[in-house]
């Protein structure tokens, strides 16, 4: 599984969990936020990471505090184009396993 791959099975595993897709591969000059969904009233930015082996860490620990920081600002340039900010959150779905498959899925995976 590579990285596109890698995002739309997490984007059917979470539309399978009922949230509805707002926004894929969002770009903008401060960075790339992999999924923008809707959890009823909550926005969703969501960090998709695949990790096929466990040496560097794992999934959880690539998205470090740098990442993170790119994430909010790219998620801040987002908001700045809606009318009213509703309520947000970051999540984060954790492919792991030799084929990729194994999903974990950390809602509040960190705050701002």
């Amino acid at each position: 599984m590579k990285g596109n791959e890698a995002e739309r099975y997490a984007e059917t595993f979470l539309l399978h969990q009922h949230l509805n897709l707002l926004e894929r591969n969002y770009r903008c000059r401060y960075g790339e936020i992999d999924l923008i969904m809707r959890d009823g009233e909550v926005l969703v930015f969501i960090e998709v990471r695949l990790r096929t082996n466990l040496i560097f860490g794992g999934a959880a620990a690539s998205i470090t505090r740098f990442k993170q920081a790119k994430l909010l600002r790219s998620a801040r340039h987002y908001l700045a184009g809606l009318r009213t900010t509703p309520p947000c959150r970051f999540d984060a779905v954790l492919l792991s396993g030799s084929s990729g498959s194994e999903i974990e899925w950390i809602k509040n995976a960190f705050d701002e």
